[in-house]
């Protein structure tokens, strides 16, 4: 699937935005790859959900606009399977969590966006839902420095020259199982 775009780069520290929190020590930035729409955003969420199983998790980096809820849904339509193409799959920007059963595992979807302390996670069971379900974290900020150590993140940005087009950069641990079978579906350029 090397259509998709992706660009393996020596794995490399990532430059600070000052609006986004710092990867913890040891991530590095692996992998980047341009989605220059909104298709090209849904085709890389189909493309990876088959390759996800309970346990995996997610997070879902950028600003807002950045595409990270756009992903998820598709990701999350994927799952669903039959009928998921015209799945309902709101935001859970108020609710913090949404869940799903799918064919593959049940499905959290967490917005993190208005927690004020990390702990707030152990609340709503996301530790716990991170261990048995397929979990997409919005705002992982939140939670930094304290990523969890399987998870992959996967960054969204869009250009000042090209607001757009995203450009996405997957974020790990070297040794994650995770971002190793993400980075062997995608392919190799």
């Amino acid at each position: 699937m090397a259509k998709l775009g992706l660009v393996m780069i020596a794995p490399t520290v990532l430059t600070a935005d000052p609006d986004l929190a710092r990867p913890p020590a040891g991530w590095l930035a692996q992998a980047r790859m341009p989605l220059p729409d909104a298709q090209a955003t849904e085709n890389l969420a189909q493309a990876l959900a088959a390759h996800l199983r309970p346990g995996d998790t997610l997070l879902l980096q950028g600003q807002l606009g950045a595409g990270k809820s756009h992903f998820a849904r598709a990701l999350i339509r994927t799952l669903i399977g039959d009928g998921g193409a015209t799945a309902e799959v709101p935001s859970p920007s108020f609710t913090l969590v949404q869940t799903y059963d799918t064919p593959h595992g049940e499905v959290w979807h967490a917005d993190l966006y208005r927690l004020s302390d990390p702990q707030e996670m152990l609340e709503l069971g996301l530790d716990l839902a991170m261990h048995q379900a397929i979990c997409l974290i919005e705002w992982p900020d939140r939670i930094a420095p304290d990523w969890p150590v399987g998870a992959v993140c996967l960054r969204f940005e869009t250009p000042a020259d090209a607001p757009q087009t995203r450009l996405l950069t997957l974020i790990a641990l070297q040794a994650s199982d995770l971002a190793t079978r993400l980075l062997a579906v995608v392919g190799r350029p």
